[in-house]
């Protein structure tokens, strides 16, 4: 018979026990009666173990629950109700329990979970790692930006930078650091952002990563065009006038030599002195304006005609344009696209105008050089963007300079007018690309533009 209730069951066992007792207690005496003692005893002893187990059933019930807990395994459920109702309302306890804690990793789960999907949607590179370099957790703008497909370790972005891991093991809470890095052949300029915090007892060290570089260069174009323009208005606004002034002085001159010409010699050379003044004033003042209206065309760029077109048709119209000068200085040019049919989106006017004034730097930069060649190379890089690299085995460029090239007015040679790169930077800009420049004095230069 299975009797549900857990203190009948006790009562029984117990008078069992005091009867099994009594019974051996009575006969054990007797020497007829050994093997009927001897029995009962271990009879005795069963019933008690067996009493024992059964009381101690809770107990294991509950080791079972702190088992599930401490091993988050929610998966066991409690459901032996034939013991009585005080056990039915333990058994519900713990699947309550149970189904609480497992709520409740549920939930941290879904946290995490979209935590993660929050870190890996924004665009800004995160990483979060251990003080002693180890990565816990990076999304893919940082594969993305820095061109890696995994990271285990800080110490593994030295293939990207050797200065990189050294930089980022040494912040600390809302440090803040601008590292250059080229990345495929790509400047960015990383503003990095430190946060610290603890977790499960360990120091953790957040980092975003964000490239700056386009906002930078188009801050500064945009200052350089705010400052052309007030000088070039300034400069008009003071030469137009003495141009003017000394083409008028210079007319009543010469119709004064005509109508009342001067019989002294020492008034004819007067007359010459002031007429070639004049002449020179009114010369500088024009050539000064022709100078002030070339930087103008700085800030008058017109806006880009976009259409597609084949990058072996740009090639093709600078080459010829250019065949001359190549013949002349025995210049030795090779042209490689990868693929054969690459096609950019842009106005091929503009891109025309950039890509033949890189070819003329490098034709200046290899004209005196022993055997020069100049290497144009158009591909798509590994950020799925397409290039164009134009690379001379010139003397290349001397690194005090190397980050003023760019800028308006800066040049570095005899006769150059210093608007050739800085007018190149803002029509990529204007193709929402940019242009970059590698070089080791000695090695040559690669300009490298980039769509």
């Amino acid at each position: 018979m299975v009797y549900k209730n857990f203190r009948l069951q006790v009562v029984i066992r117990v008078l069992l026990l005091v009867s099994t007792f009594l019974v051996i207690f009575l006969i054990h005496s007797d020497d007829a009666y050994l093997v009927s003692t001897i029995i009962l005893l271990f009879l005795f002893l069963l019933q008690l173990v067996s009493l024992i187990r059964y009381v101690e059933q809770t107990n294991r019930k509950l080791t079972k629950l702190f088992e599930s807990i401490r091993h988050t395994d929610f998966t066991n459920k409690f459901t032996d109700n034939h013991l009585g109702q005080s056990f039915e309302e333990l058994n519900n306890e713990f699947n309550l329990v149970i189904e609480a804690f497992n709520k409740n990793k549920t939930e941290k789960e879904e946290h995490f979970n979209y935590l993660l999907t929050v870190i890996q949607h924004v665009n800004i590179g995160i990483i979060v790692f251990k003080r002693d370099g180890k990565v816990d957790v990076y999304n893919n703008a940082v594969k993305k930006l820095l061109q890696i497909n995994s990271l285990r370790n800080i110490n593994n972005l030295s293939t990207v930078s050797e200065k990189l891991p050294e930089t980022l093991l040494n912040m600390r809470a809302g440090d803040k650091e601008l590292v250059k890095l080229f990345v495929d052949d790509e400047l960015i300029q990383l503003s990095i952002y430190a946060t610290q915090f603890k977790m499960r007892g360990e120091e953790f060290l957040l980092v975003s990563f964000q490239d700056i570089n386009p906002e930078l260069e188009q801050k500064e174009i945009e200052s350089w065009q705010k400052l052309i323009r007030v000088l070039t208005h300034e400069i008009m606004n003071s030469i137009t006038p003495i141009s003017s002034l000394a083409s008028t002085v210079s007319d009543i001159l010469e119709e004064t030599r005509k109508n009342n010409p001067p019989r002294k010699e020492t008034d004819i050379e007067a007359f010459d002195d002031v007429s070639h003044a004049i002449k020179t004033i009114e010369k500088r003042s024009k050539g000064l304006l022709n100078f002030v209206e070339i930087y103008r065309n700085l800030t008058r760029i017109p806006k880009p005609n976009f259409r597609y077109f084949s990058v072996d048709e740009l090639i093709d119209r600078a080459m010829e344009l250019l065949a001359a000068k190549l013949v002349e200085h025995q210049i030795k040019t090779s042209i490689k696209i990868l693929p054969k049919d690459l096609k950019i989106l842009a106005d091929p006017d503009l891109i025309d105008q950039v890509l033949i004034n890189l070819l003329l730097n490098a034709i200046d930069a290899v004209k005196e050089t022993e055997n020069p060649n100049i290497v144009i190379m158009a591909s798509i890089n590994l950020n799925n963007r397409i290039t164009i690299e134009i690379a001379d085995n010139g003397n290349g460029i001397k690194p005090d300079i190397l980050d003023k090239i760019f800028m308006p007015f800066f040049t570095s040679k005899e006769t150059g007018s210093g608007i050739g790169l800085s007018l190149s930077r803002q029509i990529m800009q204007m193709h929402k690309g940019s242009i970059g420049v590698r070089s080791k004095q000695g090695d040559g230069a690669v300009f490298t533009m980039i769509f």
